[in-house]
Formats: structure tokens, sequence, C-alpha cells
């Protein structure tokens, strides 16, 4: 029996690369992210679609939702960079941490960035430039290191290294929108190795009632 895993947001499935003994459904709304994600992980089920009212409607059939979602409204760059970018908060994060922990009877992690201003719901850990929200203890957990110039790689040589750190290989370059950086959707990766952490807490108790 296997863990079924609703993996929110996926992008190039960072997160999830170490899995191991599950079944997954990523939900990825950009075709080109999501057929990238499937030449990585070809026994996963990839879904183009919304994800936030995927999870509304589907939540009851995983044992954990793992949840991404964009961190743009809410990343320091929207105070930092010198262009006008003022915008609201999308509040989707909130309301995914809200919906889970009052709803979902499995096990949980909502993740995003450091924000600039300060969370709405206290999180349940700092990692690094992570915050996670969550219904287990994550205690423990330790980040990885980021190469040098993690913020400032924009080129081909900075997608090779940022593949390189991640152990994630793909031939396509992919941007986001107007955004002609063809590493930033590197850079939203959730580390493999910290993925592979948060996940163990997540399947701990899991496996044990599965008896796995």
């Amino acid at each position: 029996m296997k863990i079924k895993v609703l993996n929110l947001y996926a992008g190039l499935g960072g997160n999830r690369k170490l899995w191991e003994g599950v079944e997954v459904t990523a939900i990825e709304k950009d075709p080109k992210i999501a057929s990238v994600y499937k030449s990585l992980y070809r026994d996963d089920e990839v879904v183009v679609t919304d994800a936030h009212q995927y999870l509304k409607y589907h939540y009851e059939e995983f044992d954990i939702v793992w949840g991404s979602p964009p961190c743009q409204k809410h990343s320091r760059m929207m105070k930092a960079t010198r262009h006008k970018v003022a915008d609201y908060p999308d509040m989707k994060l909130y309301e995914e941490i809200i919906f889970l922990d009052n709803f979902f009877k499995g096990n949980w992690v909502i993740e995003n960035v450091v924000p600039y201003y300060d969370p709405l719901i206290p999180p349940t850990a700092r990692i690094g430039r992570h915050l996670f929200w969550s219904n287990m203890q994550l205690e423990g957990i330790e980040d990885v290191k980021r190469p040098k110039g993690f913020i400032n790689k924009s080129n081909l040589k900075g997608k090779q290294e940022m593949m390189d750190w991640l152990g994630i290989h793909y031939k396509e370059n992919i941007y986001y929108g107007n955004n002609h950086c063809p590493v930033q959707i590197l850079r939203n990766c959730v580390h493999p190795k910290l993925g592979l952490q948060i996940f163990e807490k997540l399947s701990t108790n899991i496996k044990a009632v599965a008896n796995i």
C-alpha cells in the first residue's frame, strides 16, 4: 500500500524528488512546467489545472497534502525592487492553511517564503528562506546551504549551476509570465533534501497506521 500524496503547485517537483513508496498526484497550472515535471517523474499523475480549486474538491482522496503556493505576492522583493510592483498579498495562501487545518484528516504542510510583512498565521517552522505551516511538528530539520549568488543567478550558466545543486536536469528554458530569467523556476524549488526531511515528518504515523 502506497501513501497517496497531493503535490499542489508542483513546479519542477524539487520537494518530491527523493520521496519513495508514494503515489503522487501533482497539480500544476502551467502546461510547460507540467510537461517537464512529467518527464522527471513519469509515474506521477500530473493534472494541469488550478491547484486552489483542486484541493477544495479532492482533498479527501489523499493521505498527505503538500502545497507550495506562488510566493511572488508575499516575497520581500515586493518592497526591495526598484520597480513599482506594489500589490495585495495573495490570500489563497492563508485560505489553504485554514482549510487544511479544519477539514483535512491526514497530514499536511504549506510552504512559502519569509514574507515582507508579519505572517497573518504564525508558521509551524522557519527553515532558511522558507516558512512552513503544518499539523505536524517540524523540529530538528536542517536547511540545505544555498550556492553562492543564489538570488542573482539569471543566465544559462546559472541555470546549470542550479540544476546541479538540485539534482534536477532538463533542456527547456521555462519562464514565468514576462519574466525572462530561466533560473527563477529553479530558485522556487524546495531542495530535495529538505523536501525529504519534511516528508518523513508527514509520513511517519501514516506508515505506522498503514503498516507500510
